[in-house]
């Protein structure tokens, strides 16, 4: 009790000269001093039920840090190192600049072999869009999707066999669940039990099973930079502006909502404006 009137008391200026002391004696992180507000923010809130007003606090400076980008030749390194299901994953992150978990997700039904696109649904920002589909990786994506479609239909066998629907999609199309287009495309080995809705169901595969053996490949590959799943999007962005692809394209490509974000792969290139050279060369 005498906790809670003391913190009752503290109020919404000394909560703002606490997170001002962590910015600019503390020169902690953003996401440190967002961390450190959202405990206060529940601690007023839940606890001493208290709604603190906007709070004039200086706020902590986000690096801003460019993205780790490998070379064309360090790319293929690190597909020579991998194989079989892990290799085809990399190949759609490098070849058509997808988020990790926007490929683990991938259904069926959104790989368009005829018009060679990905559709990728409720990415970031929960926004759709449209991708390439690479050529080079047609074959073994063909030969996973017949993996994963024989799979169902064991599991339907089995009496099993229903996948996990985004939203309300189960209550609006009640078969959609058990029919091979919504599948994923890359399924995990194991069946599993849903803690939400008690269901035994085959979900995607888990993105730290990919990382791991990405992680490994790299050090087969003795890669200089810290390899993570994410540079081999950048790598998508930053190769295709080395090619002279529209960087409004590859802004619809990774489905940025804005430009800018897009842009700082112009400056990973070294070149502003991407065509301007050193003089030394």
């Amino acid at each position: 009790m005498i906790l809670r009137r003391v913190l009752a008391q503290t109020g919404p200026t000394k909560v703002a000269e606490f997170l001002t002391h962590l910015a600019v004696d503390g020169h902690v992180s953003a996401s440190t001093q967002n961390q450190a507000l959202s405990a206060l923010l529940f601690l007023f809130r839940d606890l001493l039920q208290v709604e603190l007003p906007a709070l004039d606090a200086a706020r902590a400076s986000k690096p801003k840090r460019l993205p780790v980008v490998l070379s064309r030749g360090e790319v293929q390194r690190l597909l020579a190192e991998l194989d079989g299901r892990d290799l085809l994953i990399a190949q759609l992150l490098y070849g058509s600049g997808l988020r990790v978990m926007e490929c683990l997700r991938l259904r069926i039904k959104d790989v368009r072999f005829d018009q060679h696109q990905i559709v990728v649904r409720d990415g970031k920002g929960e926004k759709d869009r449209v991708t390439v589909l690479p050529d080079g990786a047609r074959g073994a994506l063909e030969d996973q999707i017949a993996r994963a479609r024989r799979l169902h239909h064991d599991d339907l066998s089995d009496g099993f066999g229903a996948v996990a629907l985004p939203y309300a999609l189960a209550r609006k199309y009640p078969h959609a669940e058990k029919e091979p287009g919504w599948q994923f495309v890359f399924p995990s080995r194991k069946l599993s039990r849903d803690p939400r809705s008690g269901n035994v169901r085959r979900h995607h595969l888990h993105d730290t099973t990919f990382s791991q053996s990405l992680r490994a490949a790299a050090q087969r590959a003795e890669l200089t930079p810290a390899v993570h799943s994410h540079c081999l999007r950048h790598s998508f962005a930053t190769h295709l502006l080395e090619s002279g692809t529209d960087i409004r394209t590859v802004q619809d490509l990774l489905g940025h909502k804005d430009v800018s974000t897009t842009m700082i792969y112009t400056h990973v290139l070294n070149r502003p404006g991407i065509a301007v050279r050193s003089p030394l060369d």
